[in-house]
């Protein structure tokens, strides 16, 4: 999309589409609001003109248009708009931006305000800014601590081209949100013509072989090394670089329980768990790839390993506190970097990589045959009432086998479950939902819209269900023909807030009583209905025999265009 034709009598509205065309935005994410007014004529002229524009979605929650556009962004890692209502509009979808900000989802995200109150010539922007939608300061002084970049535009003259520069700055590494406040009455006053450039997309830093070549060096003389990943199966290309990187000189990869995305098959004979707490005392170099927070709490420092940072911006501005230990620094791009340490694998000392591939060798097995015994337990109760969430996970597992399925995850207590038993293999593969739960449904809906053609799964807890806009959720996958398999671990509980009382008062009153505030959802109804006036699949599973006939039907539903709820009572 890089046409950026104009029309006479053309507004600010039409300089915001034009931009956003230029910027190549397959999509404006909106949650309506009054000042879009110029933006909606605009799209309405260009559709009966046959003139491209990026595709309008109608949102009706600020969080469904937020997370929507950041699960799109996490499959087609390019910048997307975001239009929300004013200064409340950016504040209802605030948890979602800072969740993109924690993704690393580009986006451009506008809202508005008025800077005349009637009191300016042109047309009446009306009374409700006067009265209670105006914010001291502007918007874009709320959207700086959760955005990368946030500004007012000034005037409509320069406006496409701060649109530009957002779309650049939201672009580049570390990718995030940036946001822009477009008044009214620039959105209203005519417009020059004066168009965007088209968007490039960023250009590859690299770590010169001057740098790189000691790295590789270290490596060679490390007896004991270990890669640990957050979010390398993020950058393009990342998860097969990492691949290639590992099996050139065989070093396990461990994903701790940060990592928010798939990085690296678990299925691999060199994937060597969640857990980073065995290395910390056994490595002697930790290879810390897209890694930001490797360590916790953060001053548990390796004991005698020394650490090597692999990551285009390893000082992630947006995190308040952040210990690395780090030795040496690559901060080229990350797959970049891996693909030349991995053609730096030669001269390898055979005895020492024919030790190490041994104990993983044997890691790997253990692990193997832990998560078999696990499955088989799970397989093997005979309950009247709840299904062990292992089951759910490896049920999940087999019925996804081949179908090149995507599993966007918002669990907390069953997050370690899911991805143990899931044993995701393929890059984008596997989402864990950032900055705040109540964004699952959206970030699925917007993963579905990236990869129409894939099987979309989101697994949540009952708690975070709750916490999303079901509605307005589901009013999205029907109008926009996104069916999803939604997967509830429904343990009747806020778990893991019960967890952290039991674990700081564990003699405490409540002990003693059994009074548990804040964490009982026994009240609520079984979740699977609210899907009933949608017209969408439910299915209300308690035992452990109805669990893979109910997933199975569900899956059929979701393969004939329509959203499936499976609730599943898990025993835990």
């Amino acid at each position: 999309m890089t046409d950026t034709t104009s029309s006479s009598g053309a507004d600010g509205g039409d300089a915001l589409v034009t931009a956003f065309n230029a910027v190549g935005a397959d999509y404006l994410f909106c949650s309506s609001g009054s000042e879009w007014a110029p933006v909606w004529e605009s799209l309405a002229r260009r559709h009966r003109d046959g003139l491209p524009c990026p595709r309008y979605l109608d949102l009706t929650h600020e969080t469904v248009a937020v997370g929507m556009a950041t699960g799109y962004g996490l499959v087609s890692r390019r910048p997307q708009g975001v239009l929300l209502h004013a200064a409340p509009g950016l504040l209802q979808g605030s948890m979602a931006v800072h969740g993109a900000l924690l993704a690393g989802v580009p986006m451009v995200v506008s809202s508005s305000e008025s800077t005349t109150y009637g009191d300016g010539p042109g047309q009446d922007p009306g009374g409700q800014w006067y009265r209670n939608l105006s914010i001291v300061g502007g918007p874009h002084g709320v959207a700086t601590p959760f955005t990368k970049w946030s500004t007012e535009a000034a005037s409509v003259h320069t406006l496409p081209t701060m649109v530009t520069r957002a779309a650049e700055l939201a672009w580049r590494a570390p990718a995030g949100p940036a946001y822009l406040n477009v008044p009214l009455e620039i959105l209203l006053e005519e417009w020059d013509g004066r168009e965007a450039k088209p968007l490039v997309p960023p250009g590859s830093t690299h770590s010169s072989p001057e740098e790189v070549d000691p790295v590789a060096q270290l490596i060679r003389e490390a007896r004991n090394p270990v890669i640990v990943t957050e979010t390398a199966g993020r950058e393009a290309g990342g998860f097969e670089a990492l691949v290639a990187f590992a099996e050139a000189w065989n070093i396990p990869v461990v994903e701790p329980d940060s990592a928010v995305c798939g990085n690296f098959p678990r299925t691999h004979p060199l994937h060597a768990g969640s857990d980073v707490g065995p290395w910390m005392d056994e490595a002697d170099l930790i290879l810390l790839v897209n890694c930001r927070a490797p360590f916790y709490p953060p001053s548990r420092r390796p004991s005698k390993a020394q650490v090597v940072v692999i990551d285009e911006v390893p000082q992630r501005p947006h995190v308040v506190y952040q210990v690395l230990f780090a030795d040496k620094y690559l901060e080229g791009n990350v797959a970049n970097t891996l693909r030349q340490l991995a053609k730096r694998a030669k001269d390898l000392d055979e005895a020492a990589v024919a030790v190490r591939r041994t104990a993983q060798d044997e890691r790997h097995a253990a692990e193997q045959a832990a998560v078999a015994e696990a499955e088989t337990r799970a397989r093997a109760q005979q309950r009247t009432e709840g299904v062990d969430p292992v089951l759910v996970a490896a049920t999940l597992r087999e019925l996804l086998d081949g179908t090149d399925g995507i599993v966007v995850d918002e669990t907390i207590t069953h997050s370690r479950v899911v991805k143990r038993h899931l044993r995701t293999a393929d890059p984008d593969s596997y989402f864990y939902v950032q900055g705040g739960l109540g964004q699952g449904i959206a970030v699925a809906l917007g993963v579905k819209l990236a990869a129409r053609e894939r099987p979309v799964v989101l697994t949540i807890g009952d708690g975070a269900f709750t916490y999303n806009p079901v509605v307005p959720s589901y009013d999205a996958s029907k109008a926009y023909e996104l069916p999803l398999l939604i997967v509830v671990f429904n343990n009747r509980v806020y778990k893991s807030m019960n967890l952290n009382h039991r674990r700081f008062y564990p003699d405490g009153a409540a002990a003693e009583t059994g009074e548990w505030l804040g964490t009982d959802l026994h009240r609520l109804p079984r979740l699977a209905q609210f899907a009933e006036p949608f017209g969408m699949h439910t299915e209300t599973v308690d035992t452990s025999q109805a669990l893979r006939p109910a997933l199975e039907r569900a899956l059929k539903a979701v393969a004939e265009g329509t959203t499936a709820v499976v609730d599943v009572l898990v025993t835990r």
